[in-house]
């Protein structure tokens, strides 16, 4: 077991480092700026590492807007509320817009565009980030202290646990945007296999915000090549946080299941949280990342564990308000084996 840190550059006056945690094969790297997921190398089924997360290889590439989240946690809500703007106990709140009319991704400088505070554990493993993100950042009320705990764990599994707490009520629903790859780097998904433990799908209109309407779907398989065209961007409700409901203390329950028949790496994610955004890589479009390998259109997936989007809109989705007093624990694990 290894775990190392090294000065990686500044933002806005806050020193940024890099984070090597290394246990059982794996090598996880992150970064305190945008609490992000830089590389994550992985055995085959021959014991030969591949990264399989995509990202960049400067400080300066991650902080420039052409950074499409890669490996961030992005809060303080992830995916989309409609219109930027909610009421919270009969007061409006407008948030920032940078989706069209609509706010995404917790804003133009969200969670994802920060340096947050570290500290690295090297005896068990893991690194934690911290920040406090003040009232009126980016629209939202109230002052939110937020945990990010990464740890690498025996058997190849890599845990993310996110808590929060608040002074005034608010809105909470963050996710890790990690794009994967289990081939490597450079070409696109369109050969892996996807199984999402989900029975229904959230519905959205032509601007990706949610109906409110939960459609029910044959199996759980999602033929990637096809979807290769216009590509994924759907919200699955995940069956077991059906079953059991938002619960803080839940024990995280498998959510999906990727694998790549060529190298015959799988990556089983399991989690706390009620949804998993699917996404493809739709806009990823040539994009040049680490070691200048070209990044095609879904060149990556992402398998975002979260609430339902734009759940403030809608009072039969799971919420997402957090008020203090409460603190809200999510979990996410990301388990690596090859066949």
């Amino acid at each position: 077991m290894k775990a190392t840190c090294e000065p990686w550059g500044e933002s806005d006056g806050v020193a940024v480092e890099r984070y090597v945690l290394e246990r059982d094969g794996i090598r996880a790297t992150f970064t305190n700026f945008g609490a992000a997921l830089i590389a994550l190398e992985v055995p085959d089924r021959n014991g030969a590492r591949a990264d399989v997360v995509l990202g960049f290889d400067s400080l300066a590439e991650y902080a420039s807007p052409r950074n499409p989240y890669f490996g961030s946690i992005v809060g303080r809500c992830a995916n989309r509320i409609a219109g930027a703007r909610f009421e919270l106990d009969e007061r409006a709140h407008v948030l920032a817009a940078n989706e069209g009319r609509h706010h995404l991704h917790g804003g133009v400088r969200g969670f994802d565009r920060r340096a947050w505070s570290a500290e690295l554990d090297a005896h068990a493993a893991r690194v934690v980030f911290a920040r406090t993100s003040p009232a009126g950042e980016e629209g939202y009320p109230g002052a939110l202290r937020v945990l990010a705990t990464y740890a690498l764990s025996p058997g190849g599994v890599l845990e993310l646990e996110i808590s929060a707490a608040c002074d005034a009520p608010t809105l909470w629903n963050p996710t890790q945007h990690s794009y994967f790859n289990l081939a490597g780097l450079g070409g696109d998904v369109g050969e892996h296999r996807l199984e999402v433990r989900a029975s229904r799908v959230l519905a959205v209109d032509a601007e990706l915000i949610p109906t409110g309407e939960l459609i029910a779907i044959d199996g759980a398989r999602v033929d990637l090549r096809g979807a290769t065209g216009a590509g994924l961007d759907h919200c699955f409700a995940l069956d077991a946080a059906a079953a059991r409901g938002r619960d803080a203390s839940a024990t995280p329950r498998l959510a999906c299941r990727l694998t790549e028949p060529r190298s015959g790496r799988v990556l089983e994610i399991e989690a706390t949280q009620p949804g998993l955004q699917v996404y493809t890589g739709n806009g990823l479009g040539e994009l040049v990342g680490k070691r200048g390998v070209r990044y095609p259109r879904h060149g990556g997936i992402c398998l975002e564990t979260q609430g339902f989007p734009d759940a403030v809109h809608h009072a039969h989705f799971p919420s997402v308000v957090l008020r203090p007093g409460e603190r809200r624990r999510d979990v996410t694990r990301w388990r690596f084996s090859a066949t």
